[in-house]
Parts: C-alpha cells; sequence; structure tokens
C-alpha cells in the first residue's frame, strides 16, 4: 500500500519543528508510521507482477492485463461496514472489519459479472491506534489475498473531535473488470427462471443498528439456548462472505447465469429489483430455509413485522444467482460440487418486485 496511505492522515509530511504542535492538536504522525509497519507485510502478499513499486508515493500503481477480452470495462463500486464498527468496539474485534468492506464490495461488482483488480481502504478514528489498524488493514489484506485482489492503496486518517475516542469508520473501494460481451445485466431474465440463494455468514454488514437497538439489553458473552448454545459476540462480529467461488463454479459448469443479486441493506425486498426487467419479479418461497436464531432473536427483541425484517436484514440469504429452470440442477450441482450450500430459493414471475410465499416475508 501506498503512504498516501496508511501513513498519513492530513499532516503527516510536517516539518519536525510543528509535530510538537501536531502532537498536541491531538494527531501523532508517528503513531501512522507505526501503523503501517505492523501492516505492510500483510498488503505487500497482494501484490502481484500488475503491482508497480513499493510502499511509497502518492498513488498506486496497477498495471492491468486485458489478454483474451474483446471490450473491457472496469467496474468500480464504494461502501462502508456501517455500524457493525460499533459492535466491534463493543467486543474488542476488529480484524473482521477488514474482510467484511473487502468481500461486500467483491460481491457488489460480482452482480454485474466482473472479476475484482485492486482495492482501497479509508480507515479513521479520532485518536490513532496503530494496532487496531493494523488488525483492520491486515484483515482486508488477507481477503484480498484469498480472492486474489491487490490491495493497492488506503488512508488513516486521525481526526480528533470528529470521531468519538475509541470508535472507527472503514470505507472500501473496489475497482474490477468485465468484458463487455460477458457483463450480466438483468436483461436476459425470463419468467420461470429459477432463483438460487447461497446463505450468508451472519448479518454481513447491514442491519446493525436494528441490531444493536433490539440486542443491547442483553448479556453478548452468554451461550444462549435460543441461540443453539453460540454467544452474541460471536454471531455478530462474524465477517461478510465472498461469493467469487460460486460464480467460478457456475461459469465453469457452463451455467447460463442471466442475473444475480447481493443481499445488503434492503435486504430480500429492495435489492433483487434492482436487476429485474421491465415486466419481471420474483416470487420467494420463504419455506425453502430456516431463518438462522440470530435473525429470529433481532425480530423478536425489536418487536419488528416480518416484512420489515425482510427488508432491514439478509434473514440468512446472503446473494443469489437467477439461471434458466433446464440449469437448475446442474447450477445446484455445481455449486454443492464447489462447497457452496445452494437451495432454490424460488423463481421469476411476470409481474414487478419481490412477491412472498410460505408465510413469513408479509
Amino acid at each position: 500500500m501506498t503512504d498516501n496511505t496508511h501513513a498519513a492522515h492530513a499532516g503527516a509530511t510536517a516539518q519536525q519543528g510543528s509535530a510538537s504542535a501536531y502532537e498536541r492538536a491531538g494527531v501523532s504522525i508517528e503513531a501512522g508510521h507505526r501503523a503501517v509497519n505492523l501492516m505492510k507485510g500483510a498488503v505487500a502478499r497482494t501484490h502481484g507482477p500488475q503491482v508497480l513499486g513499493g510502499i511509497g508515493g502518492f498513488g498506486g500503481l496497477f498495471r492491468p492485463e486485458f489478454t483474451g477480452m474483446t471490450d473491457p470495462v472496469l467496474v468500480a463500486s464504494t461502501d462502508g461496514v456501517g455500524t457493525k464498527t460499533k459492535v466491534a468496539s463493543r467486543v474488542g474485534r476488529y480484524g473482521g472489519l477488514g474482510a467484511d468492506i473487502v468481500n461486500h464490495c467483491v460481491n457488489d461488482i460480482l452482480v454485474q459479472g466482473a472479476r475484482p483488480l485492486f482495492f482501497l481502504d479509508y480507515v479513521a478514528m479520532g485518536k490513532l491506534s496503530p494496532e487496531l489498524v493494523a488488525d483492520v488493514v491486515t484483515g482486508a489484506a488477507q481477503a484480498c489475498e484469498a480472492l486474489g485482489v491487490a490491495l493497492l492503496g488506503g488512508e488513516t486518517a486521525e481526526m480528533p473531535g470528529v470521531y468519538v475516542e475509541g470508535e472507527l469508520d472503514i470505507v472500501g473501494t473496489i475497482v474490477g473488470v468485465v468484458d463487455r460481451p460477458k457483463l450480466i445485466d438483468g436483461t436476459r431474465i425470463q419468467a420461470g427462471d429459477r432463483v438460487i440463494a447461497l446463505p450468508s455468514a451472519g448479518l454481513h454488514t447491514n442491519g446493525y443498528s436494528l441490531a444493536r437497538m433490539a440486542l443491547d439489553g442483553l448479556d453478548w458473552n452468554e451461550a444462549r439456548s435460543d441461540l443453539n448454545g453460540e454467544r452474541l459476540a460471536d454471531l455478530l462480529t462474524v465477517p461478510h462472505r465472498a461469493y467469487v467461488p460460486a460464480f467460478d463454479a457456475l461459469e465453469a459448469a457452463g451455467v447460463d447465469v442471466r442475473g444475480m443479486a447481493h443481499i445488503t441493506g434492503g435486504g430480500l425486498v429492495d435489492n433483487p429489483p434492482r436487476v429485474f426487467p421491465a415486466g419481471i419479479g420474483m416470487q420467494v418461497n420463504t419455506a425453502s430455509w430456516t431463518v438462522p436464531p440470530v435473525f429470529e432473536l433481532i425480530v423478536k427483541q425489536a418487536q419488528v413485522d416480518r416484512h420489515e425484517a425482510f427488508r432491514a436484514l439478509n434473514m440468512g440469504v446472503g446473494f443469489l444467482f437467477i439461471v434458466p429452470a433446464a440449469q437448475e440442477a446442474q447450477a445446484l450441482a455445481a455449486l454443492s460440487a464447489a462447497g457452496q450450500q445452494p437451495w432454490v430459493i424460488g423463481e421469476m414471475i411476470a409481474g414487478q418486485g419481490v412477491t412472498f410465499s410460505g408465510g413469513q416475508g408479509s
């Protein structure tokens, strides 16, 4: 990662003579440098031959290779992890936030069939903790390494007075590429197509404001019988899953993926329609899976109705693939062989939006 980067919040290039005044203002230049030293090994491991230069400079250099593509199109997305940062602060676990932001962003561009190239992160807090920042960025680097993504650069900002001490904010930006003839935009979706779901790992990076309100008064370290003996501290900090390997399996099997949806904020109500063509809707069978206990506990404690819950939370559904009915069995077999846990959650119908059957979503 470059030193536009995690060496440097604003003013990190200040002259030594003014450093003490800067320290008195609440900003530690040396803490920024220490954070870089703690994370640079993990970041360097994400750099392949396409990354030019090492840690240093003001911008990350990436030399793309588009061999085999007829019309390469760059696809970019930026996002944050929301108030999951407050959960991390409460339980003192920060490393998962790095994987959260990488995998969330990667999934967002996967919906259009794009493969990730490089990632940039932004971590901000009121008082810089080098160890905390390194924990987050190392988690991001490990997620990038697992997906073959370069962690190209980032920024660590120390802003006293803007962020409450002990709290942090995390934002990520992903840039990927798709060959235009292989762009998946949902226009080929037809009534009768099957919708195949993959499970989420938990809340992922959405719904935490509702979850914190609902669960705030509970003991998060208690092994609860209504959570199958698990603890909220563990369940609420499970990192966001990446679904690139699942798409790879479908593509390798020759499955015609006509549309995809990443189930984030807005849940199953608002996310899938973003890829529907005019006149086509989705019928979801809520009896096709068991909603994980952590979601049921949130719904119970918050006293929200089912429709609101399906809009605020992913309810155990992380990603959707829309495929031709004739390829349903082929798709399920390919995903299962790749170690995924797929199921048919519904089908495409004439209409609009998402409708629910099975008694849970309405």
